[in-house]
């Protein structure tokens, strides 16, 4: 793995302002089947998913200087400007290093920034480059998803929760899947996130698809089109700023979760950075 370097960029290489882009949204299968996708290599003969991804022309709004505007509870996601700061650049060269120096301060920032946390387990992060030789699962994912169903979120409770009386009763409380989402080489001129207020989202436009890993089956889920839905990305995001995205949420009363996505911005410029950023995952209780 290698990671760039932060590098001062020009002013005039970041986007900024609202614009026009294209997503790549969810629509279920014609033949009214389950939706399927297969997250690594397909058996002989059956597609990647089964179902289509149209392209929609979505208007985002830029969120810089409003920051303070969003909150988990009212729209699924919350802005964080400097609170990762002072973290040198080389853990992120191994997972190791992410594993023993970074989520010690992703476990903090959720305990101090999350209303209500008292416990946080993480349980996956993935580095991702926006480069012509990186693997497809290490790019920027540029579709239309909304992460973990409710029942997926449970399972990932007993599944990392190892006493089962311990899991059954965090399982009784409120817990939270929440993506914490950060540049390594910002601020960011490429491929940055574009996310929907959860509280614009209706739930019968996200759908469960059935996700085959190799060794399990798990949920993810797919989001239709509504022109009600209001999209938005936070422009030049740095990499000290953080994006709270809640995945789930066991609370019924709150917006469920966000959906988001990546998106080519057509006012990058040539030679804009490549972006490479960071998410970690965390189960959050209380």
């Amino acid at each position: 793995m290698t990671i760039t370097s932060t590098m001062t960029a020009s002013t005039s290489n970041i986007p900024r302002g609202p614009v026009e882009v294209e997503l790549n949204f969810f629509e279920p299968p014609t033949d009214g089947g389950q939706p399927i996708q297969y997250a690594e290599e397909p058996p002989a003969g059956e597609p990647a998913a089964n179902y289509h991804r149209p392209v929609i022309q979505v208007t985002l709004t830029d969120i810089r200087g409003q920051e303070s505007q969003y909150n988990l509870d009212d729209h699924a996601f919350q802005c964080l400007p400097g609170a990762l700061s002072g973290i040198p650049d080389e853990i992120f060269l191994s997972d190791d290093q992410i594993k023993a120096t970074f989520y010690p301060k992703v476990e903090q920032l959720l305990l101090d920034h999350v209303e209500g946390a008292h416990r946080v387990v993480i349980f996956h992060h993935a580095v991702r480059m926006d480069r012509h030789n990186s693997p497809t699962h290490c790019k920027p994912l540029l579709a239309v998803h909304a992460d973990q169903t409710a029942q997926a979120s449970a399972a990932y409770v007993r599944s990392h929760i190892p006493d089962p009386t311990d899991a059954a009763a965090l399982l009784g409380g409120r817990y939270r899947i929440i993506n914490v989402w950060k540049p390594l080489n910002g601020p960011v001129e490429s491929s940055p996130l574009a996310f929907a207020s959860g509280n614009s989202v209706d739930a019968s436009d996200c759908f469960p698809i059935e996700l085959r890993l190799a060794s399990y089956t798990s949920e993810t889920v797919g989001v239709r089109y509504n022109p009600g839905q209001k999209w938005m990305y936070w422009s030049g995001m740095e990499n000290e700023d953080s994006l709270l995205l809640k995945c789930s949420d066991s609370k019924h009363d709150v917006p469920f979760q966000v959906p988001h996505s990546a998106f080519a911005d057509p006012r990058s410029p040539p030679g804009a950075k490549p972006r490479e950023s960071i998410e970690v995952r965390a189960l959050v209780f209380g």
